[in-house]
């Protein structure tokens, strides 16, 4: 039989390359969207899921339940980018990131790990980021929501292990994807931040613009779903290897420095460092 897999935030973008893959190579999907409806045009059932109610999980996963009989592969790719200075930030709108980026991908986890026990089997594929290893300067809380998930999912891979169930994380560097098509932008603008705040968005569309395409992620989580033994993290794109290794290789100001050149946060210096692939 198939293996039915549900992949969270699929109307577009890496959701949906993901789907698609996955429903190339034999699995049974179903994916989600805010805003799903019966004449959605995707080659899998779409579902209406908001990951930040805990009743919009529970109906997801029951109707997933009821059609399919069990979930074999979650993916939890939904979520969204929130920018701007952390001081213009106001608490509802971290909160909200949190609930959507964090919570929402525990809510999702929480609904399936009781039939995945049962089963004794089951993947679940945790969509992370670069941002989760280094921070991106005026993306303060959606970088927190990353790196939150890394501790999640390192402590859940240890829990869940002992059931037969793996875990494990793709951290894909910047992807050409319409993200920054659905930014959402602090809504407290300060104007002593204007100038390097401003840059800094330009330099992560331009890094956006020339990122791996979302198909790159896309068979990383193909990998993970059918490995007998899949890997607790995966790095996509040359830009997540080599800068993290970057950084734990150099002294803190010569790294901190190029970050603050790359993203133009002065003015007068020029970037150094070349990122180029975000989820």
């Amino acid at each position: 039989m198939s293996q039915v897999a549900l992949v969270t935030g699929a109307s577009s973008g890496i959701g949906a390359a993901i789907a698609r893959l996955l429903q190339e190579r034999g699995f049974a999907v179903f994916g989600t969207s805010r805003r799903a409806d019966a004449a959605s045009s995707h080659e899998f059932p779409m579902l209406k899921l908001e990951v930040n109610s805990d009743a919009s999980v529970k109906a997801c996963v029951d109707e997933v339940l009821s059609r399919a009989g069990r979930v074999d592969v979650l993916v939890n790719n939904a979520g969204y980018a929130l920018t701007g200075a952390a001081e213009e930030t106001n608490i509802e709108e971290a909160k909200e990131q949190f609930e959507t980026n964090f919570f929402g991908v525990v809510r999702m986890i929480k609904a399936v790990l009781p039939g995945m026990r049962a089963a004794k089997t089951g993947k679940i594929i945790n969509i992370g980021s670069l941002a989760g290893l280094m921070s991106i300067p005026y993306n303060s809380f959606y970088c927190g929501t990353k790196f939150a998930l890394e501790a999640y999912s390192e402590a859940l891979w240890y829990e869940v292990k002992p059931f037969g169930i793996g875990v494990s994380l793709i951290e894909p560097g910047f992807v050409h994807t319409a993200i920054n098509e659905a930014l959402r932008v602090a809504g407290e603008p300060i104007a002593a931040y204007d100038g390097p705040r401003d840059r800094a968005i330009a330099a992560v569309d331009r890094s956006v613009n020339r990122g791996i395409s979302p198909e790159v992620v896309a068979k990383a989580v193909l990998r993970a779903a059918q490995s007998k033994a899949p890997r607790l993290r995966y790095r996509v794109g040359p830009d997540s290897v080599w800068l993290p290794r970057l950084r734990s290789a150099s002294p803190w100001s010569f790294f901190a420095s190029g970050v603050s050149r790359t993203f133009a946060l002065d003015a007068t210096r020029q970037a150094s460092i070349p990122i180029s692939s975000k989820n």
